[in-house]
């Protein structure tokens, strides 16, 4: 005898057959019937489930074993390593699924597990007491097993959000197969059995909800070559004795050869590069990985304190992976491409990148447990072809969020950011990021945008086209990791069409820049004369004959009036679910936990009506897959020709069938009313009852013999139900063709899968061009609204900017009604450094911040915020401004601050450019004053770069005089009568020697402590 439950809303239609399934510890006074669980020290005959009996002791003949002292193992005793078969076959008193979810966590004993039990997911023994109070689950306790603790399904984003985004923790998640006969007499019977599909870790999220939709989701892993022992210090003790060593130590170490590879799983996109120790930081920083993957021989090598001293600096999760011999080589990276890489390109990757690049594949495939995916071939960077913009900088100049609260609202992406698509929002964040040192690449970029910006109405409607689309590198490599649906298909017939619309936009252009006439076309010729080669250039890179026909396939097969239908019953089945869970903590639960409950989920009527409520509605058939519309009259068959043509012809002829059944259920009804003289009878399924006949009012009083029914199923005061052999039977094959169809649906949903993986490369390059797209014509918008200028790029040492403004601080002001004071820089012809001084608040770190994010600006192919702008291209930018402290480390303030300026003195070249405010701060003036002047004097005869140097040292201005290259600005006070002052910002030749202190103290309202001291 099986245990049988009241089954929840969302599973109606699926009876328990599995002796496995256990309702959830909070389901409301649900009792099984009590059955003996076998386990594998039963024999396999008596391996069935019997009815409990009365507790009886029955006690079986005692045996004695005896043996010689000195025939007992002397000695220590060999340990034998316990193989995973023997694991798996593990003899324990734990029921069987207990006992899966035993197995599968010695397997994966770094993980988190979480069995699929039914229609939830399930944690045991220790997870469930260490995690359930964390995921506020009600944790079972029991004699033999702590737990389960447990969620439905539909919950599972909320709760891997909390296990691998919050508390950082490897998710192993074990689902239900249906179990082959030898499965079922090994587990006892059970229909199913658990295994691990997938681990989920920090940097190999695919399409969960709770990812940020606008960051890429990477992970990097490191391979560090060769290691050459440092000149001047033992690797094993730093400075002051203890061991390991300090990033300071990082400029002693001879230049090791680091691999870097990265990819982010929920795009398909995938890098390489080669770095050293010295430039690891702003690498890491410029990528931004969720997890970093490190060898794990590596821990034994004198150079891993080093470098997990580096890492340590930005808090990621740091995880250890033997590598696989099976990926080792680039050869072995094929199957999980798209395409295969070239023998040119493969031999450009060196040592270092390929043990990275299959550390990382190494990884990832692990952690799929089996599932096939499909990267685009690695992109190998080269550290010069980006701007490099170290940790520091990226959070000084708030590129990407503030540094005082980590929020995008006032950084530089949040200034200049108006994509409309997701997928152009995490490409300009990776632009700006790592901006391009390549002429040719940058004034490309500064062509489209002048395009557009000239092009008012062009602009507009590639807009109008881009925010219909999708974020098709997420979709895709949805599908090509066996995942997606019906709606994602949908969404790339929609991100298809929106392509075919921008090719039909660009053509004109194209046609007139290749000396042909398009008729009809005449608006065209003046505005298309501004830049044709950057629109000719992204016109050939689209592809649309595949996908057309891709689009066109998913739009004759998917009914979306469908799919809106199925979305709502799953949002009513949702609500079902959370009124269930109403009712439990309404009889079982707190006040609080009532609270808890989201008011749009409270019920308006008990469960008693709900549940009478549904057992009058009988759902109806919902079909996500097209069908050609019949229409019957007259016992003829029309075939009405709709918009769209039908999923497939074998759809066609099962839906006949079904139509078929329909109307003769209808005629059955009408004849079995007529013949056994029930007026009220209607024929009907409950999930419950099966296929019933019910009938209602007066004709109660009908017996049943009469009808030739010898029992009701189902009765109350004014309804009763029974069984009749004809609706049975006609009920039975109602069903096998709705099984039918759903099957049939099943495989055009599966075709259609293959045929997006087909059209992959041409989807994935598509997919990039809109991207390139959206940030071209959102800077164009935001050239517009701030009436920006193009900047000029060479390759010269040139800053000359004219009327400059700082974009975010310009914005700040004028959402106060206030304006921004404008300042000219010219910087790297007659002077290359400015020493700039004047009092606090007036505007010294702003024009330092400024310059750096014009210079980022004019280098992603930007219009920047100046009335002239030109830029000799910059390598590397370095910021040493504010202060902080790393007291985890054992680091001051002002030795962050030295550590950062002793970073900018070795690393900086005559391309760089460099701001320095208020060096040698935090100690004796005599002190400050000799830093100071170290730095200049290093930057002016050494490096030899722009530089923009801040400083209240006024000595600094005589201690200078004689380098040729340096000039004096500074910013001022203007004084007025009875105490009044105003800051003069603009900036001019010279030395202020007042700071004015005391003028921003007042500001602070600190008179009386002031005074006090005065």
């Amino acid at each position: 005898m099986r245990p049988v439950f009241p089954w929840p809303h969302h599973l109606r239609g699926t009876y328990i057959t599995d002796r496995s399934y256990r309702p959830p510890t909070w389901y409301p006074k649900v009792q099984p019937y009590l059955v003996s669980i076998p386990t594998w020290s039963t024999p396999y005959s008596s391996r069935r489930p019997q009815l409990a009996r009365p507790k009886t002791c029955l006690r079986g003949k005692k045996i004695k074993t005896t043996a010689k002292l000195q025939e007992l193992p002397q000695g220590v005793i060999a340990l034998q390593p316990i193989t995973a078969e023997e694991l798996k076959d593990e003899p324990s008193g734990y029921p069987t699924v207990v006992q899966q979810a035993r197995n599968n966590m010695r397997k994966f004993d770094n993980c988190v597990l979480l069995t699929r039990v039914g229609g939830f997911y399930e944690l045991y023994f220790e997870h469930a007491d260490e995690y359930g109070p964390l995921l506020n689950l009600k944790v079972a306790q029991k004699k033999t097993v702590a737990g389960p603790a447990g969620f439905p399904i539909v919950q599972l984003d909320r709760y891997l959000k909390v296990l691998v985004q919050d508390l950082t923790k490897y998710v192993a998640i074990s689902e239900e197969f249906p179990a082959n006969a030898t499965g079922k007499v090994g587990s006892g019977g059970l229909l199913f059995d658990r295994k691990v599909t997938r681990v989920v870790t920090p940097g190999t999220l695919i399409d969960e909800n709770f990812m940020d939709p606008s960051v890429n989701n990477f992970l990097l892993a490191i391979h560090y070559g060769d290691e050459s022992s440092p000149t001047d210090l033992d690797i094993n003790t730093d400075c002051d004795g203890r061991d390991g060593l300090n990033i300071s130590d990082i400029g002693n170490l001879r230049s090791s050869a680091i691999g870097l590879a990265w990819l982010d799983l929920s795009t398909g996109e995938f890098f390489t590069q080669s770095t050293t120790l010295s430039s690891l930081l702003p690498a890491v920083a410029r990528i931004d990985p969720r997890e970093i993957i490190l060898e794990a021989n590596i821990q034994a090598k004198p150079a891993y304190k080093q470098l997990s001293n580096v890492l340590r600096e930005f808090h990621h999760l740091l995880s250890f992976h033997q590598s696989s011999p099976s990926i080792s080589k680039v050869s072995d990276w094929t199957p999980m491409l798209e395409s295969a890489i070239t023998s040119s390109a493969e031999a450009d990757f060196t040592e270092e990148e390929i043990m990275a690049g299959s550390s990382l594949l190494n990884f990832v495939k692990a952690q799929l447990q089996g599932l096939t995916m499909k990267l685009r071939p690695p992109v190998r960077r080269q550290a010069m072809e980006n701007m490099g913009i170290d940790r520091n900088s990226l959070r000084a100049l708030e590129i990407k969020t503030t540094a005082r609260d980590g929020v995008s609202k006032g950084s530089l992406l949040h200034a200049v950011r108006r994509t409309v698509t997701k997928s152009g929002a995490r490409l300009l964040t990776d632009w700006l990021a790592s901006p391009s040192t390549s002429l040719a690449v940058i004034n490309s970029r500064l062509d489209l945008v002048s395009h557009f910006l000239n092009d008012q109405e062009l602009r507009e409607e590639i807009t109008a086209l881009l925010r219909r689309s999708h974020d098709t590198l997420r979709l895709i490599q949805k599908f090509s990791l066996g995942r997606g649906n019906a709606d994602d298909l949908v969404a790339i017939s929609r991100t298809i069409e929106a392509t075919q619309g921008v090719v039909r936009l660009l053509s004109p252009y194209c046609s007139e820049s290749k000396g042909e006439s398009a008729p009809g076309e005449s608006r065209f010729k003046t505005r298309s004369q501004a830049s044709p080669d950057a629109v000719v250039q992204i016109f050939a890179r689209l592809s649309t004959d595949g996908p057309t026909a891709l689009a066109r396939r998913i739009n004759d097969a998917i009914d979306e009036e469908g799919l809106v239908q199925t979305h709502r019953r799953e949002e009513a089945e949702s609500k079902d679910m959370a009124f269930l869970a109403q009712d439990v903590l309404a009889d079982e639960g707190s006040v609080e936990d009532l609270k808890s409950m989201p008011k749009k989920v409270r019920p308006n009527q008990n469960t008693k009506e709900r549940a009478a409520r549904e057992l009058e509605a009988e759902v109806d058939d919902v079909w996500i897959m097209r069908k050609t519309l019949v229409s019957r009259s007259l016992g003829l068959v029309y075939h009405i020709s709709p918009a769209q043509s039908s999923a497939s012809t074998t759809l066609n002829q099962l839906h006949e069938s079904l139509d078929s059944l329909r109307e003769e259920r209808v005629h059955l009804a009408k004849e079995l009313r007529e013949r056994l003289g029930v007026s009220s009878l209607t024929l009907r399924w409950t999930p419950s009852l099966g296929h019933i006949a019910h009938i209602k009012g007066k004709d109660l009083s009908t017996p049943l013999s009469s009808l030739g029914i010898t029992r009701s199923v189902s009765s109350s005061k004014s309804t009763r139900s029974f069984y009749l052999a004809e609706w049975t039977n006609l009920g039975t094959r109602i069903d096998q063709v709705r099984t039918r169809i759903r099957a049939a649906e099943q495989e055009v949903f599966q075709d259609l899968r293959k045929q997006v993986v087909a059209n992959l490369v041409q989807l994935r390059r598509n997919a990039v061009v809109l991207d390139e797209l959206d940030i071209a014509t959102s800077s164009a918008v935001l050239a517009d609204e701030q009436k920006l200028v193009r900047p000029i790029l060479n390759n010269s040492t040139t800053h000359r900017i004219i009327g400059g403004s700082h974009p975010t601080v310009k914005l700040g002001l004028q959402e106060a009604g206030r304006s921004f004071v404008r300042n000219d820089c010219s910087v790297g012809e007659r002077e290359r450094i400015w020493l700039i001084t004047g009092p606090n608040m007036a505007g010294k770190s702003t024009f330092l911040r400024q310059n750096a994010l014009i210079s980022i600006l004019a280098q992603i192919g930007s219009y920047v915020p100046a009335d002239y702008a030109e830029i000799g291209i910059v390598d590397q930018i370095f910021s040493r401004v504010g202060s902080a402290d790393n007291l985890s480390q054992d680091q001051s303030t002002f030795m962050v601050e030295m550590l950062e300026t002793a970073t900018i003195l070795r690393q900086a070249t005559a391309k760089s450019f460099v701001i320095m405010d208020e060096v040698g701060r935090g100690t004796t003036p005599e002190d400050g004053i000799a830093v100071g002047y170290a730095c200049l004097h290093h930057l002016h005869f050494t490096n030899r770069c722009r530089t923009l140097f801040a400083t209240h040292f006024h000595k600094l201005a005589d201690m200078t005089r004689g380098f040729e290259s340096l000039g004096c600005y500074c910013t001022d006070v203007d004084e007025g009568d009875k105490g009044s002052f105003s800051y003069v910002h603009r900036l001019r030749e010279g030395v202020n020697r007042h700071s004015h202190a005391l003028k921003v103290a007042r500001l602070a309202d600190s008179s009386t402590q002031l005074k006090a001291n005065q």
